[in-house]
């Protein structure tokens, strides 16, 4: 394994060019409507210009605020404005966040610098956890989502006197219809203040999105620059056919050849991150008693917050920490203490095609935008070095920047909850970026089809309900439904299951197979949904112990979270006053149920052992981890959760049932569901 060095980031480096873009934003920008605040110091540089920034958010309602991550805008703008009585009279000021780990991890480290007990003045909400109190919290941090929801409910956001956006240049689903939303909010109560934090490369076109239909001067631009130390970046040679075996590869070079600092690796998903673990557990385990080790650490959505937040933590005296990342760590959180980076190139992003209807998780090469972010990592603290796991021209092919989420997604949920805001005429909805007019009528069809819009296009009165389940609209519609079905306790329980990964603990090598012989005891013939549903239950019935879960090959953080979840979901089956029944053991009962919910995800087997979709006729694999794996479903029909992609398309959590419920509970309009 080869690297060569080009050399470190400086003028005319990929990093740099980020920065001349920045200068051409401000440039474009009217003089009256920029603030060009520069720093000095490395640590902090926000602290130093705390007047000035408070003036401009006092004197103008949009402040679009670009700085690099590690600056100190996401927990520092928050305090000065808390601190200049921005929270008084019970005003609370809100940030929020794309990801789950960096709404917490802020939340926590403010609360500290505060002076305050988390969930108290200093607070967080995000799905299925709330840790902030009604009355006493100020200064919130939360998902986007949980915003956008909120607003369902309180469609003027009238406990805000602050909303904050951080990290808007990331472009998720709800970060584009919140900045919509609020936009809309704002001509309503104009003393409702607007903060977006933006990477340069956005930061031209919010400016001129705000702008459009606002008052002259009322947005304004304030850039953030900060020093960063340099940083060496490496190139392979050669492509390198197996880039997680690389890249622990490179972590025990790292560690055996350089000096201290931790590392910071990038990878896709789960799976991938969960090999390069075990690669890296191999190795600790053969290093000398006199060797310093490391100690290696994952960190991805589906983790609990728990052990996101150990990323965070410091480790014992000689030991480096190794963080093992998807794209969470790029720009969402600021870990302290990370000298060097190693870059696969790669992220996993969930794509949609109106055409079929089908929604997959996709591995594709990351962005130019995105390296320079990873490769940033490194020089926070100190000079660094960022290995990036490809040859350097393959720089020349990467796209800019990541298109936005909502050119991409499947938008029944969104739209559902955009409906259920009042916004009935789509078309005139001010869209920071346009959705493709086939994904809102495909997503317009589907609600229809699911009795969530009357053939007007108007809610109904599900539709209503469902908006405001914290789940996607599939889902949200088995619960309703269950009460049809006289299931609802099942699915419940299969619902929360559903939320969560790698229920199974399934190693590789003769380990994996006793595993695999423990999941049987839970194996249902009907497939997956019902397999998860007889572990939730063994859990339960077996007191929610650890030990029980390791000699079942069951993940206890998995499992527990399910458990949370399902305490969440509850109090919705509760609120719309939905029985929670239990279907005896009627497998036939709940599977018609499932279908309500999954219909559009529905395959036929075929003779080589593939499947092919309903919608698109696409051939699909079924992921290795499914009891249906090596099995041919009887009635030669399944529905399963999601589609993901790779070197071919596989399906995870697959069902077994019969063709016909997919006519009776999916495909054709069903007034008699329009309520419930």
């Amino acid at each position: 394994m080869q690297f060569w060095k080009p050399g470190t980031i400086g003028p005319g480096s990929l990093l740099d060019r980020a920065s001349e873009a920045e200068d051409a934003v401000l440039s474009s920008a009217p003089m009256s409507t920029t603030l060009s605040l520069q720093a000095q110091k490395q640590r902090l540089p926000i602290f130093k210009h705390r007047d000035k920034l408070l003036r401009a958010i006092e004197t103008h309602g949009v402040l679009i605020v670009v700085g690099q991550t590690g600056c100190g805008k996401t927990t520092q703008l928050p305090q000065f404005l808390y601190e200049s009585g921005w929270a008084a009279e019970g005003s609370v000021i809100a940030c929020t966040q794309p990801r789950r780990v960096a709404a917490t991890s802020v939340a926590t480290r403010v609360a500290v610098e505060v002076g305050s007990i988390l969930g108290d003045e200093v607070g967080y909400t995000i799905r299925f956890e709330d840790l902030s109190d009604k009355h006493r919290t100020r200064i919130r941090y939360m998902t986007d989502g949980i915003l956008f929801r909120e607003a369902l409910i309180d469609p003027l956001l009238s406990r805000y006197s602050v909303i904050m956006i951080d990290e808007a240049h990331e472009r998720s689903v709800y970060t584009d219809l919140l900045l919509g939303v609020i936009k809309k909010i704002r001509q309503k109560r104009p003393a409702l203040r607007l903060i977006v934090s933006s990477a340069t490369i956005d930061a031209a076109a919010f400016l001129e999105y705000f702008s459009s239909g606002s008052p002259p001067g009322d947005v304004m631009v304030a850039s953030l620059e900060g020093r960063m130390y340099p940083v060496e970046v490496a190139y392979l040679r050669e492509p390198t056919p197996d880039y997680v075996q690389t890249a622990a590869e490179v972590v025990n070079n790292i560690h055996t050849h350089n000096g201290p600092g931790d590392i910071l690796v990038f990878l896709t998903g789960r799976e991938e991150i969960e090999r390069c673990l075990q690669y890296l557990s191999e190795v600790v385990s053969q290093f000398p008693q006199n060797l310093p080790t490391f100690s290696p650490l994952p960190l991805y959505s589906g983790l609990g917050t728990a052990e996101q937040l150990q990323v965070f933590a410091p480790m014992q005296p000689g030991v480096r920490k190794v963080i093992i990342s998807t794209n969470i760590a790029e720009t969402s959180v600021t870990i302290d203490g990370i000298k060097y980076v190693v870059d696969s190139g790669f992220v996993k992003l969930r794509t949609y095609n109106p055409t079929t209807l089908l929604s997959s998780l996709s591995i594709v090469k990351t962005s130019a935008a995105s390296a320079a972010q990873r490769a940033g990592r490194a020089g926070r603290t100190s000079s660094g070095v960022c290995h990036r796991l490809y040859p350097s021209f393959v720089l020349e092919s990467l796209p800019v920047a990541t298109s936005p989420e909502l050119t991409r997604t499947d938008l029944t949920t969104p739209i559902l909850r955009l409906k259920s805001l009042g916004i009935d005429d789509l078309m005139k909805f001010e869209w920071v970026t346009s959705p493709p007019a086939e994904s809102v009528l495909r997503a317009i069809e589907g609600l229809v089809a699911s009795g969530m819009l009357d053939a007007e296009g108007r809610l109904t009165d599900m539709g209503e309900k469902v908006a405001e389940c914290p789940v996607d609209v599939n889902i949200a519609r088995m619960l309703f439904t269950s009460k049809g079905f006289r299931c609802g306790d099942e699915i419940l329980s299969i619902a929360a299951m559903t939320t969560v990964q790698d229920v199974f603990v399934i190693p590789d090598g003769a380990p994996g197979a006793l595993a695999e012989l423990e999941r049987r005891k839970f194996t249902a013939e009907e497939g997956d949904h019902i397999t998860l549903l007889n572990a939730y239950n063994g859990f339960i019935k077996y007191g929610k112990s650890s030990s029980w879960c390791r000699s079942h090959a069951l993940s206890f953080r998995a499992m527990s979270r399910a458990v949370s979840v399902r305490s969440q979901l509850k109090k919705y089956m509760h609120r719309f006053s939905l029985p929670i029944e239990s279907c005896d053991g009627d497998a036939r009962r709940l599977r018609q149920c499932l279908v309500t919910g999954y219909w559009q995800n529905s395959a036929k087997w075929c003779e080589d052992g593939t499947y092919v979709s309903v919608q698109g006729k696409i051939s699909l694999s079924v992921h290795p981890n499914s009891v249906l794996f090596t099995r041919k479903p009887k009635s030669g029909w399944v529905i399963y959760h999601e589609m993901e992609e790779t070197k071919k398309k596989q399906i995870r959590v697959l069902t077994e049932i019969e063709p016909e419920w997919l006519l009776e509970h999916g495909y054709k309009l069903r007034d008699n569901h329009t309520s419930t």
